[in-house]
């Protein structure tokens, strides 16, 4: 079974927030509604492309070598590497198939979400290359490399997984799940249309998004901007003087589809708005 410690909270980057400021922020994040941890790590793995690949030097015997690679991953989760034969990466795997992939949901923010896949890298069979080109090539559509003579595609059987995000925060947590837990995961599907939402939101209701995050937790903010979203709510950067930090806001119940989260977010700033008037 998974040993993992989770807390319902999101981390945060606190910067040079008072401690008042502070309190706020961790008495709400603490309550806050988020997707289980390990549908969250599924999710953010599902849609990130890019890590840092660790594997068992051939070259330097006993020591570990680390390259940043493209990935994509197939249905059950696991890591899809299209790699040359020429590189160094493929012929430590090739040697030793055991390895690591570290993903980092904000790589400038260490109090994100960090997540670390260890596992197996076995070669893709010929009966499956054709189902795992397609799911790599639908997160790289440019990269026709891939058919090149030297490359070849691998897949990370997963042994573990592990997370931790809230670094250096009050709002620490951690945990590892099995490959059989990570596999039965869901993966949220509000979450797919962040990217859509947040730029429509950034670009044209910046100001109603920090109306919304004031009255949902309190804390003062001179800005807001979100970052991303799923079923169960949406997470914001945002700024007070001189601290910038994020926060987890929940919606007031969860989204079943991407024109329910607009329905949500107008709810959240008609209440918002209400207690401004």
């Amino acid at each position: 079974m998974a040993s993992s410690a989770q807390t319902p909270s999101q981390s945060v980057s606190p910067g040079d927030a008072t401690d008042e400021i502070l309190e706020l922020i961790n008495v709400h994040q603490e309550k806050a509604a988020r997707l289980p941890s390990i549908e969250e790590v599924r999710t953010i793995l599902h849609h990130s492309i890019r890590g840092t690949l660790s594997t068992i030097s051939q070259k330097h015997e006993g020591y570990p070598s680390g390259s940043m690679v493209d990935f994509a991953c197939d249905a059950y989760g696991s890591p899809i590497l299209a790699v040359s034969n020429l590189a160094v990466h493929t012929k430590d795997l090739l040697a030793n198939p055991k390895c690591s992939l570290l993903v980092a949901k904000d790589p400038e923010d260490r109090t994100d979400l960090i997540i670390t896949l260890l596992g197996d890298a076995v070669s893709v069979s010929e009966t499956d290359r054709d189902a795992i080109r397609k799911a790599y090539l639908a997160r790289h559509p440019d990269a026709s490399w891939v058919d090149f003579d030297d490359f070849r595609f691998l897949r990370i059987q997963p042994k573990a997984v592990r997370f931790v995000s809230g670094v250096a925060t009050a709002l620490l947590r951690s945990g590892e799940f099995t490959n059989e837990e990570f596999r039965e995961a869901k993966v949220d599907q509000i979450y797919q249309f962040s990217k859509p939402i947040s730029s429509h939101m950034n670009k044209d209701h910046s100001n109603d998004t920090k109306l919304i995050v004031q009255h949902s937790t309190s804390v003062p903010v001179d800005f807001a901007y979100m970052l991303d979203v799923d079923s169960l709510g949406f997470n914001v950067k945002a700024g007070y003087k001189d601290s910038k930090f994020k926060l987890r806001i929940p919606f007031p119940r969860p989204a079943e589809e991407r024109k329910d989260v607009k329905t949500l977010i107008i709810v959240m700033l008609q209440a918002a708005k209400s207690r401004v008037d």
